[in-house]
């Protein structure tokens, strides 16, 4: 088994304000063995010299749409599967050369992309799914048109989403979607921005649906992720037992404190609406749907300061579409201007691992904790926009114990 010894790494994880002092941090496979000061290493060690250099875990992005390579969600359904499962395999291989080693998909992604990441059939980040996000009759799932009562090809795998109504409607499908490897569950409890004939101040599902969904989830051992933006949606969802709360553009205080005080976390992704508002008509988004934007966009920053004041753990999050995919690490950069940027980091390490439920194995590099790690040519704490560029910065990427960039 492959031992590698990385000597003088400086680290930047989200939990200091500045780098850590040098330490020496041994891999044996795919697991993180040893992180210290000093460190016996193997004579059959591979010893790499970090001097210089910040290592950082691999990233860990909490809202992504791997299957979204239209921005036309509803075009995007209907793709055939060879090509939208290709696709996606693209986007994801995009996404680990940014360094995101790990990312959550909030809708879209089957069992089998996961499984084909595992396998190794494709290259791309470590996937945790929600399966088909589920969404009501005319809610943010339903990309068809006012006058289009045709179906919405939810079983294909570029589909976003199902539809489900009622409560028995809403358990069944979350208990199919476990089934069938669903890691949480992902509800559309608001009006969107992609979807035609749902205004963002739409609540979507009834409480007694929401409760429900809730109850199985946690049935099942995992909990309930809901795309919410007004602070009428998100008092609700939290008052019904959702945990992840996806956006919160439009949170108010009062809100963002009981979502804190519930568990809850959320998940912001300022960097979307930005890409929306500059790129979305050009690539295709509905008319509809461009002139919804400014609704969610202007509040976006403000929310990260209540949220913040108000302790509410906030993962990193993107939520991009398309040729769009490309901005996904400028959240950082969105992110900064408003919090220190040791919480940024924190957002896309150690807060999204607990998100996710898999803390101490990702977003971390500590002893038993996944091999997963990056090299940045800088200090991200004084310059965020290391991390963009599509990886330009980042020396080295390793996932799993394997180097992907450089080694």
């Amino acid at each position: 088994m492959a031992i590698i010894a990385f000597t003088n790494a400086r680290i930047v994880d989200g939990l200091l304000p500045e780098p850590d002092e040098p330490k020496t941090i041994i891999v044996e496979g795919n697991i993180i063995r040893e992180v210290a000061k000093k460190s016996r290493t193997p004579r059959t060690t591979q010893v790499i010299d970090l001097a210089g250099k910040i290592v950082m875990p691999g990233l860990i992005d909490a809202h992504v749409h791997v299957i979204a390579a239209l921005v036309n969600l509803g075009q995007n359904s209907a793709q055939p599967n060879e090509v939208a499962a290709f696709r996606a395999a693209k986007i994801m291989q995009a996404m680990l050369m940014r360094g995101f080693t790990t990312v959550r998909d909030v809708g879209g992604a089957g069992y089998g992309l996961v499984m084909a990441q595992e396998l190794g059939l494709i290259q791309g980040p470590r996937l945790n799914i929600s399966g088909k996000a589920l969404g009501q009759t005319g809610g943010h799932t339903d990309f068809r048109g006012r006058f289009d009562d045709r179906g919405t090809f939810e079983n294909r795998v570029g589909a976003l989403g199902r539809l489900v109504d009622g409560v028995d409607g809403i358990r069944k499908a979350a208990r199919e979607e476990i089934k069938a490897g669903a890691h949480f569950i992902k509800i559309m409890a608001n009006g969107g921005v992609a979807s035609p004939t749902d205004p963002i101040h739409f609540l979507g599902f009834s409480k007694d649906e929401i409760r429900a969904v809730v109850e199985e989830a946690e049935n099942a051992g995992t909990y309930v992720s809901a795309h919410l933006y007004t602070d009428e949606a998100i008092a609700r969802a939290v008052e019904c037992g959702v945990h992840s709360l996806e956006h919160c553009n439009l949170i108010a205080p009062d809100t963002a404190k009981k979502a804190a005080k519930s568990g809850a976390y959320a998940v912001p992704t300022l960097v979307t609406y930005d890409a929306l508002a500059n790129e979305g008509a050009s690539l295709g988004l509905l008319p509809e749907s461009v002139a919804k934007i400014e609704t969610v966009r202007k509040a976006g920053l403000e929310s990260l300061a209540i949220m913040r004041k108000a302790k509410l753990p906030m993962a990193y999050g993107s939520d991009l579409l398309g040729d769009m995919h490309r901005h996904q690490s400028e959240e950082f950069v969105i992110r900064s201007k408003v919090l220190p940027m040791q919480e940024v980091i924190a957002s896309a390490t150690h807060v999204a691992a607990k998100l996710l439920r898999m803390e101490g194995k990702i977003g971390v590099l500590a002893e038993g904790a996944f091999a997963d790690m990056i090299v940045v040519d800088g200090n991200p704490l004084q310059d965020p926009k290391l991390l963009t560029g599509q990886g330009a910065h980042l020396d080295m990427i390793m996932q799993d114990g394997k180097f992907v960039k450089g080694g």
